[in-house]
């Protein structure tokens, strides 16, 4: 289905801008295939009085009402005859309506700023022939006027590759396994939580943020979980029998089985083992990072898409193994997981948006970058007086662009699910 939306160009002030008009067309895009062009041209005709062109392309295709449509303009390369485009991607729907023989022009020209671009030269072609290598760019009005005119440059396109694209929901209703850990920060710079200011107090009401956190991004997490068993952990506590500091002890005191039943699971274990454990320290990420990691590299093993790990750590924001937890997280970039940090209380969360590495690539200590990004930090003290669902949609947002990203990077598509097969089985 599609829809065309015109619409008279006005002038600042609401007037008539004369009678131009601008029309915005709509589309569903049901054909998730990609094309992919790595395109690079050789003496090309020199455009400038002074230097050489400025050349860049631009892709058209021919509308059903046989007009040229612009679906793909390259960047410009400064005074270059001949040039060598980056690698681009255009959606299959986009470029060509997923025909392969639908009309596709493609326009070199010579950037000026003033917006009046010189045309080089032109080709038609589609995309079937572009898998053909060489195109001479024709410039029509030199052709006519030179008996001995060839060609205004050869385009070359060295490589041409349609490829599918999942999405996010592709893997999951392919059968892919969103498995949810949760990891609770029981460090002593949270305050007693037999204290109101401590961030561990369960107020009369029977809530605190940790379990605000963990009800919000775990009620969206348990949607895309079939088993609905949760491992949670706390870490930095001393813990019984012995007292000693434990890094990842599970929340229900049973190693061997740190499942809990759903989210309601981990809220009944927290309450239960808070009045059980002495909040201490250090604050060290990197054992229950890599706790997580052991089971994704098992996973990764398979070599399929069939299971993603979500680790939510829940912090007042300390950390005393900044370095470990460095090199753990880019280790973990090279497997199906990612890392949520949930910010609570009002510290300076500096270290959680080092980690998150928004602002340039994380790296380890020796100067090794994350494969991508997989850390998510989100400040609890924003969501504070917003609804529920404001925190989850924060927390979550990266997390179905990373999924796709590591198996993408893989190589990996959806495991199909079983259901397919049913009718077709003798």
């Amino acid at each position: 289905s599609s829809s065309v939306f015109t619409r008279p160009l006005e002038l600042k002030q609401g007037k008539p801008a004369g009678k131009g008009t601008i029309t915005i067309s709509a589309e569903e895009i049901k054909d998730t295939r990609v094309v992919y062009l790595e395109i690079e041209a050789r003496n090309l005709d020199k455009k400038d009085f002074l230097g050489k062109s400025d050349p860049f392309l631009e892709f058209y295709k021919q509308t059903d009402a046989g007009m040229w449509q612009l679906v793909y303009r390259s960047e410009v390369i400064k005074n270059n005859l001949n040039p060598c485009w980056r690698k681009c991607s255009v959606p299959l729907q986009t470029f060509c309506g997923g025909d392969f023989n639908k009309p596709i022009k493609v326009e070199c020209a010579d950037h000026d700023s003033d917006g009046s671009h010189d045309l080089i030269g032109t080709f038609e072609t589609n995309l079937t022939e572009l898998q053909k290598v060489e195109f001479e760019c024709i410039h029509p009005e030199k052709k006519q006027k030179k008996k001995s005119y060839k060609n205004s440059g050869i385009i070359r396109i060295k490589s041409c590759k349609i490829e599918t694209e999942y999405s996010f929901l592709d893997y999951v209703m392919g059968g892919c396994q969103i498995n949810f850990t949760v990891g609770v920060d029981f460090t002593g710079s949270n305050g007693d939580p037999k204290s109101p200011d401590s961030l561990h107090y369960i107020s009369p009401d029977g809530i605190n943020e940790y379990l605000i956190a963990i009800w919000s991004v775990g009620s969206v997490v348990q949607d895309y979980d079939t088993d609905k068993l949760f491992p949670a952990f706390g870490f930095g506590a001393q813990v019984p029998p012995s007292w000693q500091v434990s890094h990842e002890f599970a929340l229900n005191f049973n190693p061997s089985n740190p499942y809990c039943q759903g989210i309601q699971g981990i809220v009944d274990a927290y309450r239960q083992i808070l009045p059980q454990i002495r909040l201490y320290g250090p604050t060290n990420f990197s054992p229950i990072i890599n706790h997580v990691a052991r089971f994704a590299a098992h996973s990764a093993q398979q070599g399929t898409a069939s299971q993603y790990f979500i680790l939510l750590i829940i912090t007042d924001g300390e950390i005393t193994d900044l370095d470990q937890t460095r090199q753990a997280i880019v280790n973990a970039s090279k497997l199906p997981m990612s890392i949520i940090i949930v910010g609570v209380g009002e510290a300076d969360f500096k270290a959680m948006e080092f980690l998150d590495g928004d602002n340039g690539v994380l790296k380890s200590l020796t100067g090794e970058p994350a494969a991508r990004d997989i850390v998510q930090f989100v400040p609890f003290r924003q969501f504070k007086n917003a609804p529920r669902e404001a925190l989850s949609q924060m927390v979550l947002a990266e997390v179905p662009k990373q999924l796709v990203s590591y198996y993408k990077w893989q190589g990996w598509p959806p495991v199909k699910p079983k259901i397919d097969l049913v009718g077709f089985l003798p």
